[in-house]
Formats: C-alpha cells, structure tokens, sequence
C-alpha cells in the first residue's frame, strides 16, 4: 500500500427491511472529513448503489451530523432510504464524531434538516428509525396519459387516471406519480430513454431528473410500486422512501382531510428485493402537514476503503 493512501470507514446495510439480501442497500461513509466533492462522487460511482452517505460534523452544535447523499452521478438533496440506513447505522453505533446519541437525531442536508426517532428493543438494540421528510408538498405539472404510457413501455390504458394523471410532486424531491392499473401492468413496466428524454425536455421547468415512481392499489392503505431513474444511473431502485412520501403527501389532497393516514409502501418485488415502506401522513386543518418515513435495517458489511 503507498505511504500516502488515506482509509475512510464506511459501513453497508440493507435498508426498508429485516432480511439480509433484501431491501435496498445502501454505503454510509460514517466519517467523510478531508473527502471533496469529487471524492464523494467517486466513491458513490465506486459502490453503484441507488445512494451512498458521507457523514460529517454538524454546523450547528445541536444537531447531529451533515450528511450528504449521491447518487452514481450525482448529488441529491434528501432521499428516504438513505436517511433511514443512516440513522440506523449511527444509532447502533452509538456515537458520532465524540457526541453520544439518544433516540433523536438530526441531520442537516441540502433540502433541510431531517428529523429521525429510533426505536430499540428491551436490550437497546435498534429496531427501526423513522424520519420526517423535510420539504412541503410541492405538486408540479401534470403529464396526458398517452404521453406518459410510452415512457414506461407500457400502453395508455395501463395508467390509472379516475383519480389523478401522472404528476409532478415532492417532498423534498421530485419524482413523477404514475397510478397503474395492475399488478400485471406493474410487472410489465420499465423505462425507454427517447421518450422519456423528451419529457424531460418538454418539462424542464421542473428541474427533474423524471424519475418514476409507478404504484397500483392492493389493499386498503396498501401499495405496490416500483421506481425508475435511468437518468440517475438506477434502472431500477428497491425501495424509494422520498417517492413514497411524496405519494402519501400526494395522496391527502385526493381523499377527504383526516388527522392521520398510514400507508404501506411494498416495492422491489420484481427485482427479488422485497422492502417494506412505511408512512405515517399528517394533516393540519384540511391540508397537508408532514410525511414520516418508517423502516428496519440489517448490517451487511464493514471495512474501509483505501484512497
């Protein structure tokens, strides 16, 4: 090894589920001082996940930790799984850069500061970490359904529309919801890059990378999605906690206001990767509040990486 080489710990886990191999995995770099941009980047496209994380000290002494995400390709500023896989890591680690950790924690990131709770069992090992989204509900442009069916291989009548066309909406970051008919329409499903890079013309105002997030109805408060994002480098993504908080956000404005709404989001089916999603959406006097994000993790691997 050269006498120059600089290790980085870093820590991997599969996250939105209870079984190894499952989920969706997720690197956290659990202390990125002295890594630039470029680095972080590197090491994101190094891994291949949907995301990595590189924690670093909090600007304000309150908070617990930066924590900054990438994609394969790029920086993004909030995702779900990222965040839950996070907390979880550092839960069970029990301290971060010299500061012991409770049962709140907060990360400061590009979209805002995100609130985490952990639950433990009886011997204090972490069960699950469950985040609020940061952003409001911002609903975007909506798209016709014959424009949006090419997009995702399948055809018009495939989309769901007695509720809502596909839209444009976020909680902290943007994806496109697409209602399906079936599960079959479901399965069928994927992404064709030149329609999809039309779209992505024709909406550039969204700033939107036109990721699509894709579900249909199989029970009472009980979806199946699967989610694309060719443009970030991710075919196809296991668990997408941001796209589901922004369906669940979605969602409030479709059906009569109640104080609470629980939803469970099942995505990854199709790849072997079985996670579970589970939110929690409030609403304050008849409009959106805020979306929690829930969800276990397991450890898969540890070690460091030389640079």
């Amino acid at each position: 090894m050269p006498t120059h080489a600089r290790t980085v710990p870093f820590v991997t886990v599969d996250v939105f589920t209870e079984t190894r191999f499952s989920g969706n995995p997720l690197a956290v770099i659990t202390d990125a001082r002295g890594l630039d941009h470029d680095e972080m980047q590197q090491i994101a496209a190094e891994f291949g996940y949907s995301e990595t994380t590189f924690v670093l000290p909090p600007s304000a002494p309150e908070n617990t930790a930066e924590v900054r995400i990438f994609t394969p390709v790029t920086e993004v500023p909030f995702a779900g799984h990222p965040n839950v896989g996070t907390a979880h890591v550092l839960a069970a680690q029990g301290s971060v850069f010299g500061k012991m950790l409770g049962d709140r924690i907060r990360f400061e990131e590009k979209a805002g500061l995100v609130e985490v709770s952990v639950s433990r069992d009886a011997d204090g090992t972490v069960m699950g970490t469950t985040i609020r989204a940061p952003g409001p509900l911002v609903i975007g442009a909506s798209i016709p359904q014959e424009i949006m069916a090419p997009c995702i291989a399948l055809a018009a009548e495939d989309i769901e529309t007695s509720r809502h066309q596909p839209v444009f909406a976020s909680v902290g970051l943007k994806f496109i919801l697409v209602e399906v008919a079936s599960l079959e329409a479901l399965a069928r499903a994927g992404s064709r890059m030149e329609p999809l890079t039309a779209l992505r013309s024709a909406h550039a105002d969204e700033d939107c990378d036109c990721a699509t997030f894709l579900y249909t109805w199989v029970g009472p408060d009980h979806v199946r999605a699967r989610m694309f994002a060719p443009f970030d480098n991710v075919a196809e993504d296991p668990a997408t906690g941001s796209a589901s908080a922004a369906l669940g956000a979605f969602l409030t404005t479709l059906a009569p206001p109640a104080p609470e709404r629980r939803i469970l989001v099942e995505q990854g089916v199709e790849m072997g990767r079985r996670s579970l999603i589970r939110l929690t959406v409030a609403t304050r006097d008849g409009a959106f509040d805020h979306v929690e994000i829930s969800g276990s993790s397991v450890l898969v691997t540890r070690g460091e990486l030389v640079l």
